[in-house]
């Protein structure tokens, strides 16, 4: 049975409002897709350990991967490592540049959660993204941004997934606003045959 890995952003969770929408739509629309969204650790480390045992557990049957954020860039790690289909939603490009604002004592925004994050986290991050030299095959990759994000300059991502499926709205946020309305363009790309 196919099974679609949901990537939710930093310091998120589960129950993020995309997941949410992603996991009623597919339910609703393909039933026959089982829908994984994992809490991810924000130690880049630990969260990749999770995201692979998943895969590899399920390693005779298709998987497809949707990352938000920060999930788009372990989705990226993982789409390289293991030849996948995935789509990425305003993704964290290099995201090892950013986050030494985290550096400290910090509470999960869903979960309430706390976890301190010190420099050798930043320097997992740094490491991974060192591995992506260049994307093996760009007909792997849908992404979708939005230039009115406020976290991240969606230009990072447009050049980086450069030669990919790429849809830039103009305007909406971070959150990437009217998300809902993508899904069967996601169901779409992700379950259709590569050329």
């Amino acid at each position: 049975m196919p099974a679609l890995l949901y990537l939710h952003g930093f310091n998120s969770s589960a129950q993020s409002k995309k997941a949410q929408q992603t996991q009623s739509w597919f339910a609703l629309n393909a039933p026959e897709i089982t829908f994984i969204c994992p809490p991810l650790s924000p130690f880049a480390n630990n969260a990749m350990a999770t995201l692979r045992t998943i895969i590899e557990d399920r390693a005779e049957q298709p998987i497809y991967l949707v990352g938000s954020s920060m999930g788009g860039f372990f989705a990226t790690c993982l789409i390289e490592h293991y030849n996948l289909r995935g789509v990425l939603i305003n993704p964290a490009v290099s995201p090892g540049r950013g986050l030494h604002n985290w550096l400290g004592e910090n509470t999960n925004y869903m979960t309430g959660e706390k976890w301190i994050f010190e420099p050798c986290h930043i320097d997992q991050y740094l490491e991974l993204d060192a591995a992506i030299d260049s994307l093996a095959d760009k007909n792997n990759y849908h992404v979708l941004l939005q230039s009115g994000d406020q976290v991240l300059d969606y230009r990072d991502a447009q050049i980086r997934y450069q030669g990919s499926s790429i849809v830039v709205e103009e305007g909406g946020d971070h959150s990437f606003i009217n998300y809902e309305q993508h899904l069967a363009g996601i169901h779409q790309f992700l379950t259709s045959t590569q050329s």
